[in-house]
């Protein structure tokens, strides 16, 4: 079963416990799903880092009922 945006959200927070997450399906699909995830334990932190903190607090999920996540990091300003 395909997880909801505010499922994917909260694993996301709970992994960041900073993390602001803005969640938006893409193109209608509840299967593939858009993250901005703002944090700012992201600073100093290269980008590819901060993609593997949001992978590794969504666990294992990513490889079962989550099919596609287009992922967009930022630190506050």
């Amino acid at each position: 079963m395909p997880m909801e945006g505010d499922e994917i959200a909260a694993l996301i927070r709970a992994g960041i416990p900073d993390a602001e997450v803005e969640m938006t399906d893409l193109a209608g699909d509840k299967d593939h799903w858009s993250a901005r995830v703002t944090s700012a334990s992201f600073a100093g932190m290269p980008r590819v880092r901060q993609h593997q903190a949001v992978y590794a607090a969504l666990g294992d999920r990513m490889g079962g009922v989550l099919h596609a996540l287009q992922l967009t990091t930022a630190v506050p300003k």
